[in-house]
């Protein structure tokens, strides 16, 4: 039993972080207290969670069953309730219930990704059918052109064992490192294709498809697994070629050729017609989806930003590479986000405790720390108001004609994620970034070092000069994308303390968050 005066001091640092989180066990003893209204707003979107997921057990529960048993990644999934409370560290009122909508929208789409994976896996049901509906891709090719084939699903091939389980637990990719690594993939590879590698190597790929959709993007890393998969999955496969200078005029008739031939290659394979009438109405809402987005954008350029900590990018990609206009659903939540936005716009209110530094967050963050910057701006008020991989494709398709809806949709295709600002020329990551500073009113720009990234490596000279010169604070945190044993979270972290303690001279908005031990943590 506890005293009346422990039970006093429990209360008074219910919120205490160190006080909250069991470094032994990786978990919180309770959860953070938000007031009366935000708890129970919070507590009820947490139970809408555990019945989109039960929804999705009940739906097919012999393959889910299965599906435990056979691959190594799929129990991670339970770990998203834990994901978004991470996630969502600090938040109350209106940034509380736009990132719970936005979570919310992202386990609906994944659950029901989830479903038509098993429901078409040969390995859990070797007599399936449906097999044949499904055309796989590479996880860099965006789904907007599966518009077209309203009759087949198009899925990506790595995003649900791999991408999605990387940003929910810290632990699930490292054993697939290893076996790349044992089979003889060079250790400084990219983490992401390397851990693909390794997923195919160990055979923990769902079965399925088709047939089978590359690229070249957005690394010659990610060219390299193209070519495993292709051994594993044994499927007629197509190379979708995406023009590396995509800001050059000259390629773009190549560019709509490529697409052209990847149209006729699904068509040829499955046996499917394109539907232009289709392809050009989820179009339409395609641009319904960027156009709130670029509000988004518009927004946090104010001295009122509402958008805060990964949510925005993490939202973005996922409504950029697996709507494509096909599932209406993302337009309704992103009219109820954009509607509390500018509520809390117009209302002046402010978005975060303290605000000290408006920051841009460039290169790639990583995968297995997707809390990172709300932990920044919880503990040191850096406040991250746009970020590299959110500021991919704003292209609104003109869909007045077949011929303008392919060029633009070429266009948004080269500027997908993990590409938009690393190919094209030097200028497209290093001047873009002070076009953004600017935009944004920054005056702080945290930088990801992923370390197994050549490119961004060769400019850092560049950027640490011209930041200099342009008196933006420039902050380099180290990180391996996906392998939290090369550098940890905690490390991270300590590259934050140490830079802000001394350089920046200035103590810690919550002191509770500056040192904690999450090794064990997902």
């Amino acid at each position: 039993m506890k005293t009346p005066k422990e039970l006093l001091h429990i209360i008074r640092h219910a919120n205490d972080y160190t006080y909250r989180f069991n470094p032994k066990t990786g978990n919180f003893r309770w959860r953070e207290f938000r007031g009366l209204r935000d708890d129970v707003y919070n507590f009820w979107m947490w139970l809408v969670v555990w019945k989109d997921m039960a929804r999705f057990v009940v739906r097919d529960p012999i393959g889910v069953v299965k599906a435990l048993f056979r691959y190594q990644w799929f129990a991670t999934y339970l770990n998203y309730p834990a994901f978004v409370d991470r996630a969502t560290l600090g938040m109350r009122g209106t940034q509380l219930r736009m990132a719970r909508l936005q979570y919310d929208r992202i386990v609906k789409k994944a659950t029901d990704m989830l479903h038509d994976t098993f429901a078409a896996d040969r390995n859990l049901h070797p007599n399936t059918k449906k097999d044949k509906k499904i055309v796989l891709f590479d996880e860099l090719v965006p789904c907007e052109m599966m518009a077209g084939f309203p009759n087949l699903i198009g899925l990506p091939a790595q995003t649900l064992p791999i991408f999605l389980t990387s940003i929910l637990d810290q632990n699930v990719v490292p054993p697939y490192l290893d076996t790349a690594e044992n089979f003889g993939i060079p250790a400084d590879v990219c983490p992401l294709p390397s851990a693909e590698t390794g997923c195919a190597l160990r055979d923990d790929f769902p079965k399925m498809g088709a047939c089978l959709i590359s690229c070249n993007m957005p690394c010659d890393g990610s060219v390299m697994t193209s070519a495993f998969q292709d051994r594993y999955f044994k499927l007629p496969s197509h190379v979708y070629g995406v023009p590396t200078r995509y800001t050059e005029d000259e390629v773009q008739t190549y560019a709509v050729e490529e697409l052209k031939e990847m149209i006729r290659f699904i068509e040829d394979t499955t046996g499917e017609t394109f539907d232009w009438d289709a392809f050009l109405k989820a179009m339409e809402v395609y641009n319904e989806e960027t156009r709130y987005e670029l509000q988004k954008w518009e927004v946090n350029r104010t001295p009122y930003p509402q958008m805060t900590g990964e949510t925005f990018w993490i939202y973005r990609m996922f409504f950029y590479h697996l709507s494509g206009g096909m599932d209406p659903r993302f337009v309704d939540t992103d009219r109820k986000v954009n509607q509390l936005m500018m509520q809390g716009y117009f209302r002046k209110q402010p978005c975060v405790k303290e605000m000290r530094h408006r920051c841009v967050e460039w290169s790639c963050p990583a995968n297995f720390y997707p809390d990172f910057s709300i932990w920044a701006q919880e503990c040191w008020g850096i406040y991250v108001v746009a970020a590299m991989e959110t500021l991919i494709s704003d292209v609104i398709i003109d869909t007045s004609s077949r011929e303008t809806a392919l060029r633009d949709l070429a266009l948004t295709y080269q500027r997908c994620t993990m590409r938009k600002h690393t190919k094209g020329g030097y200028r497209n990551v290093l001047d873009e970034l002070w076009v953004v500073c600017e935009q944004y009113n920054c005056d702080f720009v945290l930088m990801y070092d992923q370390i197994s990234c050549k490119g961004m490596d060769g400019l850092r000279g560049l950027f640490e000069e011209q930041a200099a010169e342009r008196g933006i604070r420039l902050l380099w945190v180290a990180q391996d994308l996906l392998d939290p044993r090369t550098i940890s979270k905690r490390e991270m972290r300590n590259q934050v303390n140490l830079y802000m303690s001394t350089v920046m001279g200035e103590e810690p908005v919550r002191p509770d968050l500056v040192e904690f031990d999450d090794s064990k943590s997902w």
